[in-house]
């Protein structure tokens, strides 16, 4: 694949593969956009940025660690038809982070390593509301980067204790990844969910 053609790259060093991408299409012109949490606004200058002319190749990085839906549904189109003489490179750290009409748009390429997976101490079928408020507290800071990965493995943790999820406790691992794309706080979705295994 040429250097400086579009892609998306997955790698758990956001900030230092923006860099590389930089200097590896020296002296090109590179317009970086880079957030923690890349959102609507943040999309719109990228796109922006697109549609100003250029005589050479125009690289135009959106890095972030977090994508909202928003701002990558306002890209779709851009992505798909890009103005002449753009290429687009998205670094994130998952490729969950995106939706699938976005990664579809470009070749991927993955350099992060893999990650081992959360090892819970919670039991979730001995749950009681000290072991839950523990749990909580404990994780109040979790980046929303990694909130996603931690309601992952609360639900395989429910997998490896053979628990039988009822309705009710699907339908509140759904919302709390909903919920945790839409900036709720942490602690009060894994407050939603874990009370769903608090025997009665």
């Amino acid at each position: 694949m040429e250097l400086n053609s579009s892609r998306i790259i997955i790698t758990d060093q956001v900030e230092e593969e923006l860099e590389k991408v930089k200097q590896s299409l020296y002296p090109a012109r590179v317009v970086p956009f880079y957030k923690d949490d890349f959102l609507i606004d943040d999309a719109r200058n990228a796109i922006r940025e697109a549609y100003i002319a250029e005589a050479k190749v125009k690289t135009i990085i959106l890095a972030g660690k977090s994508f909202n839906e928003a701002s990558q549904n306002s890209l779709l189109k851009v992505l798909e038809e890009p103005p002449r003489n753009i290429d687009f490179v998205i670094i994130a750290e998952s490729k969950s982070s995106l939706l699938p009409t976005v990664r579809s748009r470009l070749p991927l390429i993955v350099t992060a390593k893999k990650k081992e997976p959360l090892i819970l101490e919670l039991s979730l079928k001995k749950l009681e509301l000290s072991s839950l408020f523990s749990f909580v507290k404990e994780h109040e800071r979790t980046p929303k980067h990694e909130a996603k990965e931690l309601i992952q493995a609360l639900y395989e943790k429910a997998m490896q204790e053979n628990i039988m999820l009822n309705t009710a406790q699907l339908e509140s691992f759904e919302n709390a990844y909903k919920l945790i794309g839409l900036n709720a706080r942490l602690n009060s979705v894994l407050s939603m969910l874990l009370m769903k295994f608090i025997r009665r």
